[in-house]
């Protein structure tokens, strides 16, 4: 389907909701992804509030905070999520046990590291959801590679890459988690980036 990305994103691309009702009146099957960081109850409220039923997908790394697992489970819950997890094809122990701890990012193995826990699955779930629309909670203030992205995009595989909250702020969302009485959480960790402004690859590659 051919979209004016450029014109669709001058008119709605500050509203969040607008993005969201738009990207799901396209009638295409649309996937939302999810890593229930900070904030994260804000893109699957606006999500399931227009489509209750999208498939949520969550690439669990096996080595996220307690906090993390117990935020994914009461969001879940709360929102009645359609979730799907993808796990790594080896657990954290198997993996442990054969390469020893996590590798520091100046280390030359973090990348076969994140190709593991994070890059595969990602690619799996794509493969086996075989989505039209993606949903992200991509945010311009998070890392210079984001401020450069637009809320409605396609990206090289030809998906239409819809991140609705791109142009809020930290305050806008917390601001709506009060408004819809939704749970945070801030004891969040990934490996995989380990600073706040670093990329894991993923939205680099996708």
């Amino acid at each position: 389907m051919a979209l004016d990305l450029d014109a669709l994103n001058r008119e709605i691309g500050h509203d969040p909701l607008a993005i969201t009702e738009f990207a799901l009146s396209l009638e295409q099957k649309a996937i939302c992804t999810t890593n229930f960081r900070p904030f994260e109850a804000v893109i699957l409220h606006l999500v399931t509030r227009v489509r209750p039923d999208i498939p949520v997908v969550w690439m669990d790394s096996g080595y996220n905070t307690p906090a993390t697992y117990r935020y994914a489970e009461e969001l879940t819950r709360r929102l009645d999520l359609n979730l799907t997890i993808y796990h790594p094809r080896r657990s954290r122990a198997h993996r442990e046990s054969i390469e020893g701890p996590t590798p520091e990012i100046d280390d030359p193995r973090h990348a076969a590291f994140t190709e593991e826990v994070k890059l595969e699955p990602f690619r799996r779930a794509l493969l086996e959801t075989a989505p039209d629309v993606w949903f992200t909670a991509l945010r311009a203030e998070d890392t210079p590679e984001r401020s450069r992205m637009q809320p409605l995009s396609r990206n090289a595989d030809g998906l239409l890459k819809v991140a609705p909250v791109l142009h809020w702020s930290a305050k806008e969302m917390y601001q709506y988690l009060q408004q819809h009485d939704l749970p945070n959480n801030f004891d969040y960790f990934d490996p995989t980036k380990v600073e706040d402004k670093r990329e894991c690859g993923l939205h680099l590659q996708h």
